[in-house]
């Protein structure tokens, strides 16, 4: 009984996308990246990426923190809208609730996507970063969702930022669409 009772539960809840396609232009990238998510290793994280992909909450969203030879960061649903105060972008989340860590072996490698967060590690919500090489400082520390799977060369081309924290100057990057594949 309890197995047939499983069967069900999984069947009446929602089906998590398995992968996002994300448009991007700007001064630096124009093009599409397709990325695999890896809702088997972060399934709360990618739920969360997912839905909010779905809703359209990700569109119109700049990358605000690149750092050359590191990472691009964007997600920013609350503060990183282009046309916004740029000045904000990156403190915001989005109007879901943060995330509980959910760390793995995978290392941070060139193209792995991870959940941007605070200090407190379960502060997570809606900013993910893409990395331009590999970090294994990062490992154990950030939750990795996903990885670039198709258009890393729009990624190497997202517009750079300036000094230690990488903030972009002028006008940033932007996700122009996000959309959920399942």
């Amino acid at each position: 009984m309890y197995k047939l009772a499983a069967v069900f539960a999984l069947m009446a809840s929602p089906a998590l996308a398995t992968g996002l396609e994300i448009e991007i232009e700007g001064e630096g990238a124009n093009g599409t990246i397709t990325v695999d998510l890896f809702e088997d290793i972060a399934p709360k994280h990618v739920e969360q990426i997912s839905t909010l992909a779905g809703e359209g909450k990700y569109d119109g969203v700049v990358f605000h923190r690149v750092i050359d030879g590191f990472m691009a960061q964007t997600g920013d649903v609350e503060h990183g809208k282009l046309g916004g105060d740029m000045r904000r972008a990156g403190t915001g989340g989005s109007d879901r609730p943060d995330l509980p860590a959910e760390f793995s072996d995978i290392t941070f490698d060139r193209g792995v996507i991870g959940m941007a967060r605070a200090q407190d590690p379960n502060s997570a919500n809606s900013q993910f970063f893409i990395m331009f090489a590999p970090g294994p400082f990062l490992d154990g520390q950030y939750t990795v969702v996903g990885e670039v799977t198709g258009g890393m060369e729009v990624v190497d081309a997202i517009k750079r930022g300036d000094g230690p924290n990488g903030a972009v100057i002028g006008q940033p990057d932007v996700m122009k669409s996000v959309k959920p594949i399942e």
